[in-house]
């Protein structure tokens, strides 16, 4: 018993969060995983209150979209919308490295950093057709 603990001390540990250099790849899988918790627990619970408020007659629906329709609302579907393409188009770079491709440091680099500017210019180019009338 005592040699099986004296083994245990002399084993190499795991690597850690705190030896890794932080990088944007890091930052962009973990926003990727805070995009997919969030897009299924508000996006859920919007699309469930909708629901509800669409069974359950003519007051509750106009109660829902006097909040959908608020700033509060605005500010909620278009942080949805960004969690939707951030989410998409990390979940497309985590596609890419799955296949096999993307790994250089330079690739991946760019890849990370493209991706939060690319999905804040899609928000903003969906939304301001949404105000323009046009969708």
């Amino acid at each position: 018993m005592a040699q099986a603990q004296k083994g245990a001390k002399n084993r190499p540990l795991s690597p850690h969060l705190s030896i890794w250099r932080w990088g944007p790849h890091m930052a962009i899988s973990i926003l990727h995983r805070i995009t997919g918790s969030g897009l299924a627990t508000i996006g859920m619970m919007g699309v469930v209150w909708w629901l509800v408020a669409a069974a359950s007659g003519p007051e509750a629906y106009a109660t829902f979209l006097s909040v959908a329709s608020s700033w509060f609302g605005y500010v909620i579907m278009i942080g949805l919308t960004w969690a939707f393409f951030q989410h998409l188009l990390s979940g497309l770079r985590h596609f890419v490295l799955d296949i096999g491709a993307g790994y250089e440091l330079q690739t991946n680099r760019t890849w990370s950093l493209m991706i939060p500017a690319l999905s804040i210019v899609i928000t903003a180019a969906v939304w301001l057709l949404i105000f323009a009338g046009r969708i």
